[in-house]
């Protein structure tokens, strides 16, 4: 015999299968809605170190 496809009970379950589907995971939603939030975390946290150190080597409150 030929495999045959699975029979669905519920004749909603095959147009609902979509949602069981990896790429809609609460994950990968999370992740897609804010694409450039791990950069820029990182990016400012270089800067503020970055900023933090040069500041202490040269002096703070000059006032100029």
């Amino acid at each position: 015999m030929a495999s045959q496809p699975p029979l669905f009970r519920d004749p909603w379950a095959k147009r609902e299968a979509w949602r069981r589907h990896p790429v809609f995971s609460n994950r990968a939603m999370f992740s897609n809605m804010f694409p450039g939030l791990g950069i820029a975390v990182v990016a400012f946290t270089a800067y503020v170190v970055v900023d933090n150190l040069y500041g202490k080597s040269h002096g703070q409150g000059h006032g100029h």
